[in-house]
């Protein structure tokens, strides 16, 4: 038989099966009875009652870390680049950029890393940290992080977890509520620690991670404080000259309280107990297939988030191998990495990671820009390898499929995936829902599927996953194992269970998961947090959703997100800004609505490449960025380009902002305006930008 029809028949075999299955919906979710407020609930189609641990004898953290290194003893498990050297270049406009020299990935096996995790938490007792005082970690991701965090497990120290980039009042308020009095830090947090150590009330001790360039600050806090200075590796050392038993925690004990990023006014601590957090482990070793020790992690998000805490968690409990990067140093062009040195991804060779939908939107945007820019036969042989591809995700015969797929691979998808190590085959999205297009991107170009994930802090991340033979877009899965996921009624908005042809409500989660509530914040944890007459805890989210009939849940809305106009219509600001940043001049979007006017305005950070480059077509003259904002001939384009993508995401009228003001600085963790999860602070853009909102209005 001729080979070249044999390459045809394949795929078009494997499509027609493709389609005949697709008829008949796979269940992934099916209706379940349960307690508490009427609604429609949906279980995991595979297990009757949520689960709880996935491991025999194992009910805490504590235990599932010990039971892996002694199972994985000579496995590789934390690994971290060494800084050769830090150099400053000086980029156009005469700016100065830090750009690092990064070596190879140096490793330590889980028999040494539990070495040192007993040495510190011996080392913490002789320190003076007494078993009912709170331990904080206030450091960027990496080893010493997770060292400190199962150090504390040990001795059943609840650990107080803050973000690196969080302001000076939400800082101290967390320190200062949970009465902290040893901190774990780096260089950086070490001199926000300083700068408000007349406003903490509880520290006492401090431990910090010895970086390069650190003594200037802790010679200035050994002058200007009370606080005993230790460095990480001499608690080491006092743990390994004194060692103490451990104090092994019980599953109701507090783990870690976790203080969201707050994107609206002061963050709360969200109070955590090994149960919870074992639960969703549990319920992800049930739903990523073949998770174990020839697996690589890249860990570069928060280990303040719990999507990441959990992530390294589930990687330590399976035997893989964790490797430590940063946003800024994860790709060879990334800002901070010097030419002709590594990024993480290329030196690792992941093959799994995670990541917020704002990080996969820019890897997309990254691709893109860079294939236009070449234009030419290079841009059009992807245009139609990307088409192909796409045309056979969406189930079409006439796509993509077999040899044809494999020659694309080689040809154009090979260079992409290059970029993050060329080995990844999952790719976990967690923080909020990723859109449709970003999906399907980054699964043609990476040839690897995503697991889009929902859940929040209250939650422990369990929610919602989405299995991985499961190629739809916009969807985030159906109910984790650990999880019962629920609708009720929201009839203000006008989302109702009885709704067709599928029920819409706000979800409401119920599961071992199910944390305590907030530490010290009685009244708002009754707000939220609900027990059944089942012994069932919910956590009521405020978001919208929607049941497909195969069980899966969609993410339609949010409560506080929607704002009624003058003339009755309601706006839904999230569904809008995630429709808007799809613009290519858009960098970052907040929808405003005034409930006095009939129309909405738009705070715009602009995409600077893009703008440059019109003006740069359009013969617009400027002095610099911020002058170029101003411009109307600027505003006016990225006005249409907004309209644009406001009809082809099929918005009405009333839902697209008739002004708009270019904002030329990046919202960034660091200025506030977002959280560390890239998240906009509402009301403190609101405040910020105030008197812009108002001439918008004017």
């Amino acid at each position: 038989m001729n080979p070249y029809f044999v390459g045809f028949l394949v795929p078009v075999a494997v499509s027609l099966l493709l389609s005949k299955r697709r008829n008949v919906q796979k269940k992934r979710g099916v209706p379940v009875e349960v307690g508490g407020e009427p609604g429609y609930a949906i279980r995991n189609y595979r297990f009757e009652q949520p689960v709880e641990t996935h491991w025999e004898g194992v009910t805490t953290l504590a235990e599932l870390f010990e039971r892996s290194c002694k199972e994985y003893v000579h496995m590789p498990l934390l690994g971290t680049r060494k800084l050769i050297s830090k150099e400053t270049e000086t980029g156009p406009g005469g700016r100065s950029f830090e750009k690092l020299h990064l070596g190879e990935y140096e490793w330590k096996c889980y028999a040494e890393v539990f070495k040192r995790v007993c040495n510190f938490s011996s080392g913490l007792v002789q320190l003076g940290h007494q078993k009912t005082e709170r331990v904080a970690i206030f450091a960027e991701t990496r080893a010493e992080w997770q060292i400190a965090l199962q150090a504390c497990f040990r001795q059943n120290i609840t650990v107080v977890t803050i973000y690196a980039s969080l302001g000076e009042e939400a800082l101290c308020h967390s320190l200062n509520e949970t009465e902290v009095t040893t901190v774990i830090c780096g260089q950086k947090e070490l001199k926000k620690l300083i700068d408000i150590s007349g406003q903490l009330d509880t520290v006492k001790r401090v431990v910090y991670i010895n970086d390069e360039g650190i003594s200037a600050e802790v010679s200035v806090a050994r002058n200007s404080t009370s606080w005993r200075l230790e460095s990480f590796e001499e608690v080491d050392r006092l743990g390994n000259e004194a060692p103490v038993d451990a104090n092994m925690p019980h599953p109701s004990d507090v783990a870690v309280i976790m203080y969201t990023s707050g994107s609206t006014g002061l963050p709360k601590g969200v109070m955590m107990t090994h149960r919870n957090v074992l639960a969703t482990l549990s319920a992800v070793m049930t739903i990523v297939p073949a998770l174990g020790k020839k697996d690589i992690y890249l860990a570069y998000l928060p280990l303040a988030h719990i999507l990441e805490l959990a992530a390294e968690a589930l990687m330590a409990a399976v035997g893989a191998s964790i490797g430590y990067g940063s946003p800024l140093t994860l790709t060879d062009t990334s800002n901070k990495i010097k030419r002709g040195t590594l990024g993480d991804a290329s030196a690792l060779n992941p093959t799994l990671m995670t990541a917020v939908p704002a990080i996969l939107d820019r890897v997309r945007d990254g691709v893109r820009k860079k294939v236009d820019t070449k234009g030419g036969v290079a841009k059009k042989l992807f245009d139609i390898a990307y088409n192909r591809r796409l045309a056979a995700i969406n189930g079409s015969w006439l796509g993509a499929w077999g040899l044809e797929k494999l020659l694309w691979d080689k040809l154009v998808f090979g260079k992409v995936r290059a970029i993050l190590g060329g080995k990844i085959r999952f790719v976990l999205s967690g923080g909020a829902p990723l859109s449709g297009d970003t999906q399907r991107f980054i699964n043609i170009c990476l040839g690897a599927p995503i697991g889009q994930g929902y859940g929040l802090t209250e939650t422990c991340a369990g929610g919602t996953f989405s299995e991985y033979d499961d190629p739809s877009v916009g969807r985030v899965g159906a109910p984790l194992p650990c999880s019962y996921i629920k609708l009720i009624d929201w009839p203000e908005g006008g989302y109702l269970t009885t709704d067709s042809p599928m029920p819409r409500g706000e979800i409401v989660i119920g599961g071992p998961n199910i944390t305590k509530g907030y530490f010290k914040n009685e009244t708002k944890t009754n707000e939220v947090y609900k027990d059944d007459e089942k012994g069932m805890r919910w956590f009521y989210s405020g978001d919208i959703g929607r049941f497909h009939p195969d069980g899966c849940l969609e993410i339609i809305d949010r409560k506080k997100d929607i704002v009624k106009l003058q003339h009755g219509e309601y706006v839904s600001l999230g569904k809008v800004e995630a429709a808007l940043i799809a613009s290519p001049y858009v960098d970052n979007i907040m929808i405003h609505a005034d409930p006095f006017h009939s129309y909405c305005v738009a705070l715009v950070v602009p995409a600077h490449s893009e703008l440059e480059n019109w003006a740069s077509q359009q013969g617009v003259k400027y002095n610099d960025f911020p002058d170029l904002c101003q411009k109307q001939e600027a505003v006016k384009e990225v006005l249409g380009s907004l309209a644009k993508a406001a009809k082809e995401a099929r918005l009405e009228k009333f839902e697209i902002p008739a002004k708009i003001k270019l904002i030329p600085d990046p919202w960034t963790p660091e200025s506030g305006l977002v959280t560390a999860a890239l998240k906009l602070k509402r009301e403190v853009i609101r405040k910020t930008f105030e008197n812009d909102l108002a001439q918008l209005y004017a």
